[in-house]
C-alpha cells in the first residue's frame, strides 16, 4: 500500500500551527526557532497522538470494531486522547493502566474518568518479590494475563475489541507522523520558513519513526533528531527495524541504518530526567522558562524534556549557532496537573515568598 492513498477519519485538528518563538530567539541570540503546536490538535484538550488516531480509527471502523482498548502508565496522554476518540466515533472506550491504582484521581486520569472510559490497573507491585533477573518476564506475563481476559469479558458482550499498543506505536498509527511531514513543509513554504532541524520527543518512538520516515520520503529540508524521555529508551537498532518495516509496508523505497538515527541524551544532566514521569526539578525549570518566554505550557513527562535537549542542542553547538530549528510540541499539558508533580512543584514555584505578595486590608 503506498502511504499516499491511505485513508483517515478525523480525530482532531490538523495544520496545527507552526509558531515563530521571538522571545526564545532572542533570548537564546541563535537562528530562528520556531515550535510545532501539536498540543492543538483540539480533541480532548489535544496531542500528537490524535493524528495517530485518525488512522487506527479507520481502521477500526472498516474492520467492524465496536471498542477501542489501550495501554500506559497511569498519566497517560494517549490513553486520555484514545478515549475521547472512541467516544467522538461511537466505540467502547477500554483503558488499562500499568501500575498501582492511585489514591488520589488528578490529572489525565480524571479527564479519562470524566469521559467514562472503563478503566483496569495492572498491579505488579508483588512482582518486585520474585527474582531480579525473572521481574520483567513476569510482569510481562501478567499483563498478557489480564489483556486477555478483559477481551474475553467484552467479547463475551458481544464486542469485537481493536487492541491498540501503547503510545499507539505501530505501522498503523505512525502513518499520522509520515504524513505530519507534507504539513509542516507547506507550512515552511508559505510562512517563508528555513529550517535545518526537528526536534522531537523519543518514547515508544512511533511519533519520532513517522517523523524520520516521512522526511525521508518527502525530502524534507530538515534532519529529524529524537530526544529520549525517559532513561531507559528504546535502542537505534530497534527504531531502524520499525522504520524499516514502515517503509516496507507503506512502499517508501528506503532504508534505515541504526546509525542515521541522530539521538542526543544530554551529559551530566540526561534529558530523560531521573525516570518514566518521575519529578524532576531541572525539567521543572525548563517548563517555566517556556512558559515566562512565550507563555507556552509543556508537561513533566513529555515535552518539558524535549524542550530541555532543545535549549542544550542549542547552547552545545549541535543545532549550529545562526540555524533555524523547530520544535514538535505533542501536547501533554493535563500531567502539569498531576497531583505527583503539583506536590512536587510547590518546592520551586509556591515557596519563592519574594514574588509572591499578599496584601491585607
Amino acid at each position: 500500500m503506498n502511504i499516499k492513498d491511505l485513508q483517515r477519519l478525523p480525530v482532531g485538528y490538523l495544520n496545527t500551527p507552526l509558531e515563530f518563538m521571538p522571545h526564545l530567539t532572542e533570548t537564546m541570540q541563535t537562528g530562528k526557532l520556531y515550535i510545532k503546536r501539536d498540543d492543538m490538535t483540539g480533541i480532548a484538550l489535544g496531542g500528537n497522538k490524535a493524528r495517530k488516531l485518525d488512522y487506527l480509527v479507520r481502521y477500526a471502523k472498516d474492520n467492524g470494531y465496536t471498542a477501542l482498548m489501550t495501554f500506559g502508565g497511569v498519566q497517560t496522554n494517549h490513553g486520555r486522547l484514545t478515549m475521547a476518540a472512541a467516544i467522538k466515533y461511537g466505540l467502547k472506550p477500554i483503558l488499562v493502566l500499568k501500575g498501582a491504582k492511585p489514591d488520589y484521581c488528578s490529572g489525565n486520569l480524571i479527564l479519562s474518568r470524566l469521559m467514562g472510559a472503563d478503566i483496569y490497573f495492572v498491579d505488579t507491585t508483588e512482582a518486585e518479590k520474585v527474582p531480579q533477573e525473572k521481574q520483567d518476564a513476569a510482569k510481562k506475563q501478567f499483563l498478557e494475563e489480564c489483556t486477555a481476559k478483559i477481551v474475553a469479558k467484552y467479547e463475551a458482550q458481544g464486542d469485537k475489541v481493536l487492541n491498540i499498543p501503547v503510545g499507539g506505536q505501530g505501522i498503523i498509527g505512525s502513518a499520522g507522523y509520515i504524513q505530519a511531514i507534507p504539513e509542516i513543509m507547506q507550512q515552511m513554504k508559505e510562512q517563508n520558513i528555513t529550517a535545518r532541524y526537528l526536534v522531537s520527543g523519543y518514547g515508544s518512538t512511533g511519533t519520532f519513526a513517522g517523523l524520520w520516515a516521512g522526511a525521508k520520503y518527502y525530502n524534507a529540508p530538515f534532519e529529524v533528531i529524537g530526544i529520549p524521555i525517559e532513561p531507559d529508551y528504546r535502542t537505534k537498532e530497534e527504531t531502524a527495524e520499525f522504520i524499516n518495516e514502515l517503509s516496507q509496508y507503506y512502499d517508501m523505497g528506503f532504508k534505515c541504518r541504526p546509525e542515521d538515527i541522530h539521538l542526543e541524551i544530554g551529559g551530566a544532566h540526561p534529558y530523560g530526567g531521573v525516570g518514566y514521569n518521575e519529578p524532576d526539578p531541572i525539567t521543572q525549570q525548563y517548563i517555566k522558562m517556556l512558559a515566562e518566554q512565550e507563555a507556552i505550557f509543556v508537561d513533566p513527562c513529555y515535552t518539558g524534556k524535549v524542550f530541555h535537549g532543545f535549549i542544550d542542542l542549542l547552547r552545545r553547538g549541535v543545532i549550529p549557532h545562526g540555524e533555524n530549528a523547530i520544535m514538535l510540541h505533542t501536547g501533554g499539558a493535563p500531567g502539569l496537573w498531576s497531583k505527583e508533580h503539583l506536590d512536587d512543584m510547590q518546592k520551586q514555584f509556591w515557596s519563592d515568598e519574594e514574588n509572591i505578595t499578599v496584601l491585607k486590608f
